[in-house]
């Protein structure tokens, strides 16, 4: 499926396309799909409490933070971020970064994949990606 197929997740900063889920493609082991940070962008710090997370740099640098230890990350490079570890990616760059995620396994419902532990950017945007039929 193409990512300009599927609305933007903007809740927690970014622009979030969830591609292949349990909505957009029956999935029922997992999740994933594309981001997009521009110049001094984040996606604000969450943990999944259900799912590792693994990411793949595209393009641009970018900076995760697991549990208050910042990485920085750049094209070609991927990282594991465990079950319950909070993270917080950000842009540092100066050219739009691009990356890959994928999420395994799914939590129970939609609803408790992610908690929250800073402020969503675009609260009013929901998360339009992920819940579904499992």
């Amino acid at each position: 499926m193409s990512s300009n197929e599927v609305p933007a997740n903007t809740k927690r900063g970014g622009d979030i396309r969830v591609t292949l889920s349990p909505k957009t493609a029956g999935c029922s082991s997992g999740f994933g799909g594309v981001l997009q940070l521009a110049a001094g962008e984040h996606v604000t710090e969450h943990y999944h409490p259900y799912s590792e997370e693994f990411l793949h740099v595209v393009q641009g640098e970018v900076e995760i933070t697991l549990d208050g230890h910042p990485t920085p990350l750049l094209p070609g490079d991927s990282l594991l971020v465990p079950i319950g570890v909070r993270h917080r990616l950000v842009n540092t760059g100066n050219v739009p970064a691009k990356g890959v995620f994928h999420l395994s396994p799914l939590a129970p419902r939609p609803e408790l994949g992610h908690v929250d532990t800073e402020s969503p950017v675009h609260a009013e945007a929901g998360n339009p990606d992920v819940g579904g039929v499992r």
